[in-house]
C-alpha cells in the first residue's frame, strides 16, 4: 500500500496514484526499452555486486499526443510509486532568481518524503533549455543559466526515479540531456498498436475486422492521443446526438468529427483527414455501431465505381 503524499508536495505539482494509470499500447522497439529498464531495477541487488546501479532517469521525446506522459505514469505504477507531474508554468519567473529557487526547492522536498516519489516532467525543453551566452539581455542570461546550474546540481543528488518529457529534444542543453541515462523517442504506433488502439477506444462498440483494418490504414501516422479523440467523439455523436435531434447518418455524424478532431500540425495529416469522406475507411465503417459483432450483417467486399473508388460497405445479399 502506497502511503498518501504529504499536502505541500502538490504545490510543485499535480499527484497521480499507481490505480489511476493505464497500461498504454507501445511499439515494439519502444516496449522493449521500457521491460529492458524494469528488469534492471528489479535486479538492483546483482548489479550492486558488480558496482553497478539501475538507471534512474529517463528522457521521452516525441511529437505532442504520442503518450509520453502515458507512459511515465505507467512506468510508476509498475514501481508502485505515485508520480508528481511538474508542469514549467510552477517553476518559470519573470523575477531574478525566482525560477532557480523553486527548482531547489522541488528537489528537497522530494528528497524529505518518506515515500519515495516518481517525478514527472512535462515540456521538459521550457525548464532546461540550452544555457545562453553573448546575448543583450546579461541579467536574463544568468538568471537562466543560473536555473539550469542549479538543475543540474539537483539532479546529481536526486535519489528517485525521474523522467522529463519534451516534444523539443534538440532544445535540451546538453549537460542536462546528459544526466539523463535513457533517452526513448515515442514515434507514432503502427498498424498492429493502431488497431488495437481503435478497438480500446471504440468499447464498448466493436468493429469488424474488415473495418478497424481500413480504418488503421488510414490513420497512418496518427498519433494514440488523436485516435483517442477520433472515437470518443464518435461515441458522444451516438449518446448525445439523437438527443439533440442532429443528423444521425453515418456521413453526417464523420463529417462533424473530423471537421472538430484535428492532427496536430507537427504530426502531418493522416490520409483520413486528406480524403475525409472520400477515404475507403469511410464507406468501410458499419453503421450504426453494435456492441456485439454478431449484431452486424456478414459483409462482403466493399462495392466500388467504375474509377476504382469504394463507394459503399454493403452487407451480402443488399
Amino acid at each position: 500500500m502506497v502511503s498518501r503524499v504529504p499536502q505541500r508536495l502538490e504545490s510543485f505539482g499535480d499527484i497521480l496514484t499507481p490505480e489511476e494509470a493505464s497500461e498504454p499500447i507501445l511499439a515494439a522497439p519502444v516496449r522493449a526499452a521500457l521491460m529492458e529498464w524494469l528488469e534492471e531495477i528489479w535486479a538492483k541487488d546483482e548489479l550492486e555486486a558488480v558496482g553497478l546501479k539501475p538507471r534512474r532517469r529517463a528522457i521521452f521525446t516525441g511529437i505532442p499526443g504520442t503518450g509520453k506522459t502515458t507512459l511515465a505514469h505507467h512506468l510508476a505504477a509498475r514501481l508502485g510509486l505515485p508520480m508528481l507531474l511538474v508542469r514549467p508554468e510552477q517553476f518559470l519567473s519573470e523575477y531574478v532568481g525566482a525560477s532557480a529557487r523553486a527548482i531547489g526547492q522541488l528537489f528537497q522536498c522530494v528528497q524529505a518524503q518518506e515515500t519515495p516519489v516518481f517525478l514527472f516532467f512535462d515540456e521538459f525543453d521550457s525548464m532546461a533549455a540550452k544555457r545562453m551566452t553573448g546575448g543583450k539581455n546579461q541579467v536574463a542570461e544568468q538568471d537562466h543559466n543560473h536555473q539550469i546550474n542549479t538543475l543540474l546540481k539537483s539532479l546529481d543528488t536526486l535519489d528517485t526515479f525521474a523522467v522529463a518529457a519534451t516534444n523539443f529534444g534538440d532544445r535540451i542543453d546538453e549537460a542536462v540531456w546528459r544526466r539523463f541515462e535513457i533517452q526513448i523517442d515515442l514515434a507514432a504506433p503502427g498498424d498492429a498498436e493502431r488497431r488495437r488502439i481503435l478497438e480500446r477506444y471504440f468499447a464498448p462498440f466493436m468493429l469488424p475486422r474488415f473495418a478497424l483494418d481500413e480504418l488503421s490504414e488510414a490513420m497512418a501516422t496518427a498519433t494514440p492521443a488523436l485516435m483517442r479523440q477520433f472515437c470518443e467523439h464518435i461515441k458522444r455523436q451516438i449518446i448525445v446526438g439523437p438527443k439533440a435531434n442532429w443528423d444521425m447518418r453515418r456521413e453526417a455524424v464523420l463529417v462533424r468529427v473530423l471537421e472538430t478532431v484535428k492532427p496536430h500540425p507537427d504530426a502531418g495529416l493522416p490520409r483520413l483527414w486528406s480524403r475525409k469522406l472520400d477515404d475507403r475507411a469511410c464507406a468501410a465503417l458499419p453503421w450504426p455501431l453494435q456492441k456485439n459483432l454478431d449484431a452486424y450483417p456478414e459483409p462482403s467486399a466493399p462495392a466500388a465505381d467504375a474509377s476504382g473508388v469504394v463507394t459503399d460497405f454493403k452487407p451480402r445479399g443488399r
